[in-house]
């Protein structure tokens, strides 16, 4: 609503003026963008879910475990990584030159990594994953009596049955890519990519309007719709009935020694670029800058991580919980409706919420005479990680409670027990591992989170994702790299949890 009501405001001069120089930019990069990270991300995800789902061979257990660990790494760190590693003054170039003898740029060509282009590649090879996991689950819920209908009328399994069965979780999968690829701002920033979301950080901070930057963030919302729209349109299409339910594994085919040499090659292309050669690029960087005072300098920056981090948790948690038992045990349709779009934050950029609640304090701040003063405070950066990553543990408590037997909450209710001793008794405890993986992937997500936390900080106050964006800002990877690392180390706890996750899914439909 602040956005909304701040893009009425009167600057129709400067908006005129971004609509017939930069916004047509803004809007075929992102296009761009979305288009070219949505297909490599398809093409990646889709292809290894496939192998890994259909053919038995050597190191398969390894190669699906290891094909969602670029997950644990922000796009906007392999940016920083792949940048260094590339650029003119890189090893790569630099190693060309030595080679072949060419003294400057302009004897050859390499491509640049600081374009659409790199921001494609980037992308594609980190958030390639979501589409992995989800096709992967899809694939393993096809009914293995139809791919033995397509055997015996000699169809492609893949192209007959695999995939339009799969269709529905291959388009949520990629769903949540474009959300990621529309949330992001510190891989455009870095590659000066002009995107919507990169637009709104610029007219606000290099133009002062922060009008323009909401009607730049109304643009983007539409986007955010539409996408929303074509993945629910999904979700609600295809439906089948197979009651063969003895026949719905699918038995992996076995091969050759030539053939399974060839998919774990494959496989190890996306594991390689998403997560082997920026981890090692990273660590060697990490080893070159490390002096002795460097812990004590990072020190203080790992504690505002930490307690930013813990702290939002804890309130999202708390505020998840009890909204989910609200909605569960009143059955009333308004709360339910209520918190599902309070959920909904979680799908809009970083920077659109950071400027949303901007306005919003700055209201707050006017209202009350500057009496409370929250601008740019410690209490703007938790309230909006709290509106952004809200549906997380939402989700997973409602999750929880759909998995407990309605007849524990009416024996509870028989012995005279409240909403509130039931929710300690026996929700609690029965939802426990929901609550506890919500709260590690809510708090990883914070932990890497960075437009919302660069704009609403207060001064002098650091994350981890904030001080490595200082230094890459500065173009000093080096000293970026021991942070970066961190981070990457926290991103791959959920990781850890999550395969734990699909082992126990999978292996239960074998």
């Amino acid at each position: 609503m602040s956005l909304v009501l701040t893009a009425f405001e009167s600057n129709q001069d400067l908006w005129v003026h971004l609509v017939n120089t930069v916004l047509p930019i803004y809007l075929v990069n992102t296009s761009l963008l979305f288009i070219g990270v949505l297909t490599l991300a398809a093409g990646l995800g889709i292809s290894t879910a496939w192998i890994v789902t259909y053919y038995s061979f050597f190191g398969k257990k390894v190669i699906e475990w290891a094909l969602i660990l670029p997950l644990a790494c922000p796009a906007y760190i392999i940016a920083y990584v792949y940048t260094d590693f590339l650029e003119y003054a890189g090893p790569v170039q630099g190693l060309i030159r030595n080679i072949f003898g060419f003294n400057s740029a302009a004897d050859y060509y390499f491509p640049e990594i600081r374009s659409v282009m790199g921001a494609i590649f980037v992308m594609g090879f980190v958030l390639y994953p979501y589409v992995y996991i989800l096709a992967r689950t899809g694939f393993k819920n096809s009914p293995r009596s139809l791919y033995e209908t397509a055997r015996l009328y000699g169809r492609n399994k893949f192209l007959a049955v695999g995939l339009p069965l799969c269709r529905p979780y291959i388009v949520a999968g990629l769903a949540l890519v474009a959300m990621e690829v529309l949330s992001d701002f510190g891989t455009v920033e870095y590659f000066s990519v002009q995107t919507l979301t990169l637009g709104m950080f610029n007219v606000w901070i290099g133009m002062n309007s922060i009008s323009a930057a909401s009607q730049i963030a109304i643009v983007t919302f539409v986007f955010i719709i539409i996408l929303l729209f074509l993945e629910r349109k999904a979700r609600s299409s295809q439906k089948y009935n197979d009651t063969s339910k003895r026949l719905n594994n699918i038995s992996p085919k076995e091969l050759s020694l030539k053939k399974a040499l060839f998919a774990i090659c494959f496989c190890l292309v996306p594991i390689s670029f998403g997560f082997i050669v920026p981890i090692i690029i990273l660590i060697n960087n990490v080893f070159m800058g490390l002096k002795p005072d460097t812990f004590f300098a990072i020190f203080p920056v790992v504690l505002n991580t930490i307690f930013i981090g813990f702290t939002a948790t804890l309130i999202i948690i708390l505020l998840a919980f009890f909204s989910a038992s609200s909605a569960y045990f009143s059955k009333n349709r308004a709360l339910v409706i209520i918190y599902n779009i309070a959920a909904t934050g979680y799908a809009l950029p970083g920077t659109m919420l950071a400027i949303g609640v901007v306005i919003f304090f700055g209201f707050l701040d006017n209202f009350t005479g500057n009496i409370v003063f929250l601008g740019g405070t410690i209490y703007g950066v938790i309230f909006a990680l709290t509106v952004r990553f809200y549906a997380i543990p939402y989700g997973g408590v409602i999750s929880g409670y759909s998995r407990i037997p309605s007849n524990l909450f009416d024996a509870s209710k028989s012995l005279g027990y409240s909403a509130i001793l039931t929710s300690y008794k026996i929700t609690l405890p029965l939802i426990r591992t929901s609550i506890i993986a919500a709260s590690i992937l809510t708090f990883v997500d914070i932990v890497k989170e960075l437009p919302m936390t660069l704009i609403l900080r207060p001064f002098n106050f650091e994350t981890l994702a904030t001080y490595t964006y200082q230094f890459a800002h500065d173009e000093l990877m080096v000293e970026a790299s021991l942070p970066a690392f961190f981070i990457i180390i926290t991103g791959l706890i959920p990781i850890l949890l999550l395969q734990n996750q699909l082992n126990s899914f999978f292996h239960s439909k074998n």
